[in-house]
Order: C-alpha cells, then structure tokens, then sequence
C-alpha cells in the first residue's frame, strides 16, 4: 500500500513539476518560487529513491528543464548542460564539502562565483568561429539561437588569438545571458509608451529577447553574457576553473570580476556573505554564489548525478521582504485549467522591482495563512523572481475581513470547477474553456499526441488572436486562404500546415487520448486505456468500476477518466474531433505486444536512428519497459554512443548489451542465444 501511495504522489509530482518546468523555461513565466520548486523536486527524489523501480525516463528527476519550443530550430548538445544543486543553509554547504572530501581528498580547492539570474546558453567555436549558440533545454537538446546571439556585443564572433596562437580545435562556451537593470528599465520605460506590457523583470527579459523570432527584436534589447564553464575542448590543456576563467577572457569572451579561489568553509562563507553584502549596488541581477571544485582532475573522480554535477553547488540568498496591502484576491484560469488566487497588492518595490500582484498558489496556501481582502501581508521575491505572500500581519489586520475562498464555478466559462482528493489545485474540467484553448491547441499538436508539425506556441497565439480558432476541432477547418491572410504566412508555410494537420488525422488511439490531456493519463495510460477497451466509445461511456478492473488503473485515473467524460463539453469536442475525419490504426496484435512483456530494459548513450523518446515507445509497444538505473533486475541494456557508468555496471552485473544494429534486431523479433536466455528467465 506504501508504494502504491508513492506511485501516485511521485505521478502527481511529475505532472506539477513538468508544468512549472515549461513555465520556467519554455513560456519564461514562472508561477511558483524557485523554494517550492526545489521542494517539490527533492520530495520525488526521495520517492525515487526508496523505489528505484518508479523512476521513469522522463521523470523531471532525469532530466535538466523542459524542452525547448517547437517554433525555434533545436540543437542537440554533445554533452548535457546541467543544472546545479541549490542550497540554501550553512549546514547544506559543509554537507558539500564534506562529500567531496570523502570523493576527491582533502586538498581540493573552491572556485567562488557569482550566480547570475538570465539565460544559460553554450556557444560552439570551431577553429575560432563562432558556429552555434543554443539555450540549455532540456539538458540534452536546446533551442538554436545562433542568429539572435551574435547580435550580442559581448559575444566574439571569432575568438582572440593573442600572441598568434592558433585557436583552439574546438571550444564549447557555457555562460549566462543577462540583462543589465539600468537597460531592463530603460526597456521596459519604452514598452509602456507604446502601450506594450512590461517584463517582469531582467531574467524574463533577457530569456525572452534572445528566443525571438526575428534577430533584429534581439538586436534592439540591452543584452550582454558572461563565460563561465565549457563543455568540449581541444587544444587548451585546462586543468582547473581558474586556469579555465584566464583562457576564456584570453580568447576574448567577458568573465565576472567577483571570483575567488577558497581553500576551505569559512572562506567559502565570507566570499558568500560579501557578495550578499554588495549584491545592491551590482549593475545585474544575481540570486546566490556558485562553488566549483577547481581542479577539473578531482572534478572528474566525482562525477555527475543524473541532472547536476557532484562537484558544484548553488548557494542561493534569502528572499528579500516587504509588507504590503491586499486589495483584491483575484482567481486567474491558467492555460492547463487550474485555478489560481493571485493577491492584488498596493504597489511596493521589492529587490528593484515594483510589485503589485503574488500568487497565492491554491486554496490550501490561503487556508494555511488565513490571507484576507484588507490584509497587511510580507511579500518575497523567492529566488528573486515570484512575488509570493509570506504570511499575515495580524496586528494590522481590519475589522470584519472574511475568509477567502475559491469559487465553484470556472471564472471565466462558468463550468463547476473539480478538486480531486489529495490535489491541491483546483480545476475548470471543460476542455472548451476559452482560458485553456492555446493550451489544449498546443497539448493536442505536440510530439506526444498528434504531433502536427508546424503548429506551435507562436501560430495557436495567432490562430487564437485573429479568431479562426475558438475551439480545439476548429484547427481541422482552417483554410489556405485564411492561413495567407495572416502577418508572415508564406503559401508554402501554409500549405505545409494544412498538410501537417490533414496528415494528424490518421493517427492512433493512444495518441489521441494523450491529446485530450486528461489528468493522470499519459502515454502508458493512454497505451492500457486503448489495449483494454479498443475504442473511444468504449472508453466515453465506462463506468469508475469498469475502468478500475483494468490492470494499472487505480481508483484514481479511472476517476479522472470517468470525470472528464462526464463533462458534456468534453464528450462534444471528442465527438466534434471525429466528425472532422479523425481515424485511428489498428491496434498491434496482442502476440506482438508481449514479446517483451515484463522485461526492464536500460537506454544509455545516444542512439543514431532514434530520439530517447521513440527508443522507449518502441520497447513499450512490445510490452517491455524502460527503467532509468542498471540492477540485477535489468533484463537488457541498449548502448548507444558514450554509454557511461550504466554501461560499465551492465558489464559488472553480467546483463546482456545490444548496440543500436542489435536493438533493431531484438525489435523486429530476432533475439541472439544471450539475449533469449535472459528473456526466459
């Protein structure tokens, strides 16, 4: 029962963590501080932990951020751009250390630098030049950029060669984007004079100007980028961040002056306490101190978790507070239907910036601190970007106020709003709500669903705003004439989405129901609805009690599956996608689906002719399923290029290797003598 109860909180912290991943990285709009995030990521981490066994590939634990946006060219990056460890306490930073001693000796040294709060990025030079410029992503595949960024002055298009040396082979630059605050301000001055919306502040800024569309938005904002780390290299020799530092400012990139080297604890912690000390008076935002082992030899003995690195942590600061009034509590409609209560504030600055509105996350939060119309309230800009209400000033609070509670119905389409058992956030369930149509649209396209290449985040906005689409199956009704007629739509664009979404309807079950983004279903749910009932109609109209006889639906799923075709709304709109033409495959044969029923197959290193994603659908559909960690429960492991430490641990445990030409094989039925012994045991 204990891991029954885990299963489900580790699927409903996927489901949160994702969201708020996309509003971090994709849509540069976060809603939550990075505190709760933090939380919200070490709480699945320990689930994982205590069952190895729940640890999916796309866990958010697996992977660094979301992936990147689908109207940007990708680029997929030779070695993965992690994320850091964040720490907020003294006690955590000599837990650090004291690992690393245990890990690399006691006299490794400490390179401290300053965190700044942008756009991480890696910049590609080949011999010299500047190739490429992409955003971190995912950790794996990131968003091209190059054009935007070479609009950036403090980005050499050619590197240095001082003396006449010739330059380095190759250089892969990690570094941060930013955005000054005196030009943040300047910008955001013009933004309101010509009746556009300010940026939230210099990170979004920043994030938002260099994934523009049109280099030229990029070339107008005040951007700038500091080098701080590499990934591949030939021909520097380097051996330790500091030397790493001296040859990238050499080469010509912009480096931090605020850099030291400390040899133990207290220096680490005077570094950290001056730079919060100074930290007002700098021209760019920052929000902590990075520490780096910095010898790159010890750096190697310690290696990396699956999503950051063993030798490098975060120190983050303290939010910075100030009290406020609360004018109006306000109940917002995201783009994936929850409901949110944001607080309507008296104007106050907070670090620099001027804040008028906090969320306050769900009923739960607002119940917690009894926040009320009239309140004084503390405010934080937690990780310095989110606004978020601290707490009640009671002393001050007014006579007569009421307690605050949700509404019942949808705020915007009127539908009654759910609230399953366990979950905080509460939801408008009415898949034609208007709130939730660019999200629906988006979900409905993506690669996991209908995959309607061509149609992403910026075409919905426009399809939305120019009103040829108000309902999701209106997308399956558009016309080139009315394509042409909008801002940068060439004929062949638009002939090429026109075919992208007549070719969409001609998919599989799975796929669709996945595209529906019904709560809890993804696509190994989506997979048993459509293995067990066959057919939409069967999956419309099953009762709670039938969709909880099929094996790995809980009482959960099927309650959300059964709710979310209870809703009229809902059961038109499917009914509507299948008069536009929607047909579906034949299902595989249950004899070909089994042929790895229950095996726990490992993928490792990159694979030529598949992504991770179509590698793991591909065992799947065969029955089998694709675990994150090497164990004497494995049944195989697939090694594609630079395999790691999960191959090396297959080799030790005696588990059967297939390289990509052999997973074809197993793939298309054909099994060597090794490979069959282990699929019978």
């Amino acid at each position: 029962m204990a891991m029954d109860a885990d299963r489900t909180r580790a699927e409903e912290l996927r489901e949160q963590l994702e969201y708020h991943n996309h509003r971090y990285y994709v849509l540069d709009d976060p809603v939550i501080p990075d505190a709760e995030y933090d939380a919200l990521l070490r709480e699945l981490e320990q689930i994982e932990a205590r069952y190895p066994e729940l640890v999916t590939t796309d866990s958010p634990t697996q992977r660094v951020g979301s992936a990147p946006r689908e109207d940007l060219p990708s680029y997929r990056h030779a070695l993965p751009m992690m994320s850091l460890q964040s720490i907020f306490t003294e006690e955590e930073l000599r837990g650090f250390v004291d690992h690393v001693r245990e890990g690399a000796g006691e006299q490794v040294t400490y390179s401290a630098e300053l965190k700044f709060d942008g756009l991480a990025v890696e910049l590609v030079y080949e011999e010299g030049v500047l190739t490429v410029a992409a955003t971190r992503g995912d950790g794996t595949t990131g968003e091209d950029v190059t054009d935007n960024v070479r609009t950036i002055r403090s980005v050499p298009l050619r590197l240095l060669r001082p003396g006449g040396r010739p330059a380095p082979a190759l250089l892969e630059v990690r570094g941060e984007i930013y955005m000054p605050i005196d030009g943040f301000e300047q910008l955001n001055r013009r933004r309101e004079e010509a009746g556009e919306p300010p940026f939230a502040n210099p990170r979004n800024a920043a994030a938002g100007s260099v994934r523009q569309l049109d280099s030229a938005v990029t070339a107008r904002r005040p951007l700038a980028m500091f080098a701080y780390g590499v990934g591949r290299v030939e021909g520097l020799g380097l051996v330790s961040q500091e030397q790493m530092r001296h040859e990238l400012q050499t080469l010509g990139l912009a480096v931090n002056e605020h850099f030291g080297i400390c040899a133990n604890v207290e220096e680490m912690l005077a570094f950290y306490t001056t730079i919060q000390q100074i930290r007002d008076g700098l021209p760019y935002e920052i929000d902590g101190v990075v520490f780096k082992v910095n010898e790159l030899s010890a750096r190697r003995e310690l290696g990396e978790r699956s999503r950051n690195p063993r030798w490098a942590v975060a120190y983050k600061f303290p939010p910075r507070q100030v009290t406020t009034r609360v004018r109006a509590i306000l109940a917002g409609v995201g783009r994936t239907g929850a409901i949110t209560p944001v607080a309507d504030l008296e104007p106050v600055r907070v670090g620099g910036v001027t804040v008028s509105r906090a969320t306050l996350h769900n009923q739960d939060e607002i119940d917690r601190k009894d926040v009320r119309i009239g309140d004084t309230v503390v405010i934080q800009r937690a990780g310095d970007v989110i606004p978020q209400v601290v707490g009640v000033v009671l002393s001050q609070r007014p006579a007569g106020t009421e307690p605050y509670h949700l509404p019942d119905h949808c705020p915007v389409c009127g539908t009654a709003v759910v609230r399953e058992q366990g979950d905080p956030i509460t939801r408008c369930p009415s898949m034609d709500c208007p709130a939730q149509i660019e999200g629906r649209i988006e979900h409905f396209a993506s690669k996991g669903a209908l995959d309607i290449e061509g149609l992403g985040e910026r075409w919905v906005q426009i399809l939305v705003r120019e009103g040829l689409v108000h309902h999701l199956p209106d997308i399956f009704d558009l016309h080139k004439d009315q394509l042409l007629a909008l801002d940068r739509m060439a004929d062949k664009s638009a002939q090429n989405l026109l075919d992208a979404i007549e070719g969409a309807k001609h998919t599989t079950l799975p796929r669709f129901l996945v595209g529906l983004n019904i709560l809890h279903v993804g696509e190994h749910v989506a997979d048993v609805l459509a293995q067990s009932m066959g057919s939409v109609e069967a999956i419309t109209d099953a009762s709670v009690e039938r969709l909880q006889a099929i094996h790995e639906i809980g009482p959960q799923i099927a309650d959300s599956v059964h709710g979310f075709f209870a809703q009229e709304t809902n059961r038109q709109i499917v009914h509507d996608l299948l008069q536009r033409g929607i047909t579906f495959e034949q299902q595989a044969t249950e004899a070909t689906e089994q042929t790895l029923a229950g095996k726990k197959i490992v993928l490792t290193g990159g694979l030529a002719g598949f992504t991770r994603d179509e590698a793991t659908a591909a065992i799947q559909r065969l029955g089998g399923r694709v675990t994150s960690s090497v164990s004497k429960s494995t049944d195989l492991v697939v090694a594609g290029v630079d395999p790691g430490s999960k191959y090396d641990k297959a080799v030790q445990l005696g588990i059967p290797i297939l390289d990509e030409d052999q997973f074809r094989a197993l793939l298309a039925g054909e099994r060597p003598p090794e490979v069959q012994r282990r699929l019978e045991l």
